[in-house]
């Protein structure tokens, strides 16, 4: 086995970069560092991140910056900074690293993949937390799960075991499953539905859990991307929106999704990765899928009004 991961840098510095920066830094100070230039580099050195109430200093590379290469490289930015993120990484990307997406959506590992191959990326959602961010304030009471791993892990790789060392040694929690592409796949299922949902309906997840209505149109969101899974031969199931109904219902009631955290600090949301997508993907298979058009149409109305 080679050496153990020792250098982390997080590009991304919202609640969920936040939130593992802090637990990183927790296990090793001189270990993570964030990737981030002009203004955003200057906030962070000057400000730092709040986290569950403990301010943390974590070191701020910039990404001209030509120091040694990261062991591993967390992507954690929202959809429509993903070209620059994949741009200001390049400096900490070098023969042994291993890039990380813990983004929404079923795209941006292939997209890193293009630029840096494929070989280097391994694929990764996170699912349960429930990180509220507030300027430089994040906060949450559930850490939730890291899935992560090859498309297959039938038998684990080299690279996916250094990273739960990694993980075990942080005190992240994850787990590796036998079929990625299915677990990503959900994830964004419950995206799809729940992040949009609360967006349009400006609903924490008390909302959700308490409110039929409320889940009836998270779950018709949901339904469209099953019948999608099925031409992709995922096949997700309705199994697979009771799984989640049972996480939701252990989330904190005042939590919010990160869309619905967008539209109130008046932020551009990541609709076309969830709706956009869906609907780009219906077309491709033949499927209709009105409840996301619908959904599309409303978040874009909400977006026009900041």
């Amino acid at each position: 086995m080679k050496p153990l991961i020792e250098t982390i840098s997080i590009v991304g510095a919202g609640a969920l970069g936040a939130a593992y920066g802090g637990l990183l830094y927790d296990m090793d100070a001189r270990s993570v560092s964030f990737v981030a230039g002009g203004e955003r580099s200057d906030r962070l050195r000057k400000e730092g991140m709040i986290v569950n109430g403990r301010r943390y200093v974590i070191p701020v590379v910039s990404p001209e910056e030509l120091s040694a290469p990261a062991d591993l490289i967390i992507v954690a930015v929202k959809y429509h900074h993903l070209d620059d993120a994949i741009q200001d990484m390049r400096n900490r990307v070098g023969a042994e690293t291993t890039i990380m997406s813990v983004m929404n959506g079923i795209e941006s590992e292939e997209r890193i993949g293009a630029v840096y191959g494929m070989e280097k990326v391994l694929y990764a959602v996170s699912v349960g937390i429930d990180a509220l961010r507030e300027g430089n304030c994040v906060n949450y009471s559930n850490q939730g799960k890291i899935f992560f791993g090859e498309a297959r892990n039938t038998f684990l790789t080299e690279r996916v075991k250094r990273i739960q060392v990694l993980f075990d040694k942080a005190g992240i929690i994850y787990e590796t499953p036998p079929d990625m592409m299915r677990i990503m796949w959900w994830k964004f299922m419950i995206n799809v539905g729940i992040n949009q949902a609360s967006a349009v309906l400006r609903a924490p997840f008390s909302v959700f859990q308490s409110s039929r209505e409320a889940r009836d149109l998270m779950e018709a969101a949901m339904r469209e991307v099953i019948r999608l899974s099925e031409k992709a031969q995922v096949n997700l199931t309705e199994e697979d929106i009771k799984k989640f109904n049972e996480i939701l219902l252990g989330l904190n009631p005042k939590g919010k999704t990160s869309m619905l955290q967008d539209v109130e600090a008046g932020r551009k949301t990541e609709v076309e990765m969830f709706a956009g997508k869906v609907i780009s993907l219906g077309r491709q298979y033949n499927v209709p899928t009105p409840f996301n058009q619908r959904l599309f149409d409303l978040v874009k109305e909400i977006e026009a009004k900041y």
